[in-house]
């Protein structure tokens, strides 16, 4: 049997694809082996199943299929690429398993997608696989496996994990800050020097970047937007406090006067440039700014946990999930297959080939994971990594994700109070969720 080539659909493509799936119940076939067959039927035979993700250019997938191959000879890996715009991914999803298609088997999931896919029956329950072997859920990063349940059940397996951190210039800043409010002292202080022209930064732009900053300074203050039991507990001293500092950040000088038309790739080059003296962002930054051709700030710059509120520091949980389609043909070699791509071995090769940061806590002991990426051996983040705080998980969060946004851009523009947004927020989500 020969792995199938890797292939790219569009939107229309799969939509067609899932269609013939659902009118055709003729299986995918390799070689003479029919794959397809019905569901419980494939004891003794060699079955395919299709995995899904976005494109991976580290080549990592590939090693982890042949080592899970190598492992398990009866079950061969049909790996789909899909584009690599998590909401494109997101959109076609939706499309192939709203009309039933078995055609995907398993796929990779964005942190915040399990409780919709759940609720919208795309996913299949995976207490009974984890219980029957006995996979040990504390060993993995809360905030990861919080991530992945829904209704009391885990719906998906997490596979790599990813966490906003602070880097700030070594060369103005000695010792890092510890609170939000140390941060704004020293960032005051740096403004101005080693041609810097801010003291700090973040994504404030409206868009989902300012749902993970606003959940940082949430968090940190112990506020939530929805609790554990679906409940909308937004409006509550905690996140009143912690966004009221994210507001005080924002309009203290330290922070561009465009600061809300920032992302990712403004803050990147900001910090990069020289431009500020502490930046919020994902780890990713570690690596272009040190990059010697792009960078004015290599061999000048460090890492830490992001600065502290009443109740420590929060980190938004990235990252992606391991999640198996509830109408495949194959459920026991699909859960084989998620088993092992987020157990330690699985997640061991992600780490060394592609620099995807472990949700198994015990990985970073590894000394070929230290190796994989300087970052891996930091103790601070494995620390923030422990930290970690899920966005709300609920079916509907991209209406939420909407919800949060508008009124936090409001909050920082001073258009309304904090009072006021908070307020906004209850009643809208409330009226979202129900």
């Amino acid at each position: 049997m020969r792995l199938k080539k890797i292939i790219t659909l569009s939107t229309a493509s799969l939509l067609a694809f899932s269609l013939t799936a659902c009118s055709d119940s003729s299986s995918k076939t390799t070689g003479n082996t029919s794959e397809k067959s019905s569901k419980g039927d494939s004891k003794g035979k060699t079955v395919e199943i299709t995995y899904a993700r976005g494109a991976d250019t580290t080549g990592s997938t590939k090693k982890l299929i042949d080592a899970f191959e190598k492992s398990h000879p009866n079950i061969k890996i049909h790996y789909l690429e899909m584009p690599n715009s998590s909401g494109q991914q997101h959109d076609q999803y939706v499309t192939a398993f709203s009309s039933k298609s078995s055609e995907i088997d398993v796929f990779d999931a964005d942190v915040v997608w399990p409780a919709e896919f759940a609720q919208a029956n795309y996913a299949m329950e995976l207490d009974r696989f984890i219980d029957k072997d006995h996979i040990k859920m504390d060993n993995y990063f809360p905030g990861t496996v919080e991530a992945a349940k829904f209704d009391g059940k885990q719906w998906a397996m997490p596979k790599y994990m990813d966490a906003g951190i602070l880097f700030y210039r070594k060369d103005l800043i000695p010792n890092p800050p510890q609170t939000w409010d140390e941060l704004i002292a020293q960032a005051k202080q740096a403004k101005g020097k080693g041609g810097t022209t801010a003291g700090y930064v973040m994504q404030a732009n409206q868009y989902e970047g300012l749902v993970v900053n606003a959940m940082e300074f949430i968090g940190s203050y112990g506020g939530k937007i929805i609790d554990e039991n679906n409940k909308v507990v937004v409006n509550s001293p905690e996140t009143i406090k912690g966004l009221k500092k994210m507001v005080e950040v924002a309009n203290s000088g330290i922070t561009p006067n465009n600061l809300l038309t920032y992302q990712e790739t403004e803050t990147e080059r900001a910090f990069n440039q020289g431009q500020t003296a502490l930046a919020r962002n994902w780890p990713y930054m570690a690596k272009t700014a040190d990059d010697a051709s792009d960078s004015k700030v290599k061999g000048k710059f460090g890492y830490t946990t992001l600065p502290k509120g009443d109740k420590g520091s929060a980190s938004t949980l990235g990252g992606y999930m391991a999640m198996i389609n509830r109408y495949t043909d194959h459920p026991k070699e699909a859960w084989e297959f998620v088993k092992f791509m987020t157990g330690p071995d699985g997640q061991t090769i992600s780490a060394v080939e592609g620099g995807r940061a472990p949700t198994i806590k015990a990985l970073y002991d590894k000394p070929e994971v230290q190796k994989a990426r300087p970052l891996f051996k930091e103790p601070f983040f494995i620390k923030t990594l422990s930290s970690t705080i899920p966005r709300p998980v609920t079916p509907n969060y991209q209406k939420i994700s909407d919800i949060i946004q508008i009124e936090v851009s409001k909050a920082l523009s001073n258009s309304e109070s904090v009072e006021q947004a908070v307020q906004n927020m209850e009643t809208k989500i409330k009226a979202a969720i129900k």
